[in-house]
């Protein structure tokens, strides 16, 4: 750790400069809005930009650590909550519909998610950082994601996936925000199909003897073969 500024007060470990520069981040956010800069950021901290893109790269990571920071353990409460569900389809929505309903009204995210009134874009949730968070979350679940047809990109496209179904779910709930059974019917109906699909194209249908492919035609049932 580079002990150079600090204003005075070098921080003990990697640990402890990465909490008082998302402090900074905090502060910097009640006062200007989500509209920071890292030089700002750098200043309250009595240290060099360098100094903090040696923790994180540009303003939106910085953002997002600190929506994640400021959710308070939110992805150890995700993975308690869904704790033995080894369905795919069953874990992210149950999680996705639980992220929704607890973290709606957290002053933290919505300054982060809702547009400003000079115009500012919203916070990306879909940013390497908020999908590093994601997938932390997927790994931790108790579901075998191999099994499931999910190689590396899938799973990382399902987290964006994810992301973006949250932050929708988020940043406009309808007149009539669904909650519960409703919530996770919804969730369910179109996000379920998308987990299916890696399992779907996994399987060794297109490898199947011409004959067995007629047999199960003559039986009435028919599926794509290429």
């Amino acid at each position: 750790m580079r002990s150079r500024g600090w204003a005075g007060s070098t921080p003990a470990s990697d640990e402890e400069a990465i909490s008082r520069i998302l402090t900074a981040v905090d502060e910097e956010i009640a006062e200007h809005g989500p509209a920071i800069r890292l030089a700002e950021v750098a200043r309250r901290l009595g240290v060099t930009r360098q100094t903090v893109y040696r923790y994180f790269p540009n303003a939106d990571a910085l953002l997002i650590a600190s929506a994640m920071r400021a959710v308070n353990g939110f992805i150890d409460q995700v993975a308690d909550h869904v704790s033995g569900l080894n369905d795919p389809i069953v874990a992210v929505v149950e999680s996705v519909s639980f992220g929704a309903e607890n973290l709606a009204g957290d002053p933290q995210l919505e300054t982060l998610l809702t547009r400003q009134d000079n115009g500012e874009a919203l916070t990306s949730l879909t940013s390497d950082t908020a999908i590093a968070f994601c997938l932390s979350v997927f790994h931790r679940l108790d579901v075998d994601w191999k099994l499931h047809g999910f190689d590396d990109t899938a799973l990382r496209e399902l987290a964006e996936m994810t992301l973006r179904t949250v932050q929708s779910m988020l940043t406009d709930p309808g007149p009539a925000p669904r909650t519960g059974l409703a919530l996770r019917s919804f969730i369910s109906r179109w996000l379920g199909p998308a987990i299916l699909y890696p399992r779907l194209t996994s399987l060794s249908i297109h490898g199947l003897a011409s004959d067995d492919v007629d047999r199960v035609k003559q039986g009435g049932q028919q599926f794509p073969v290429s």
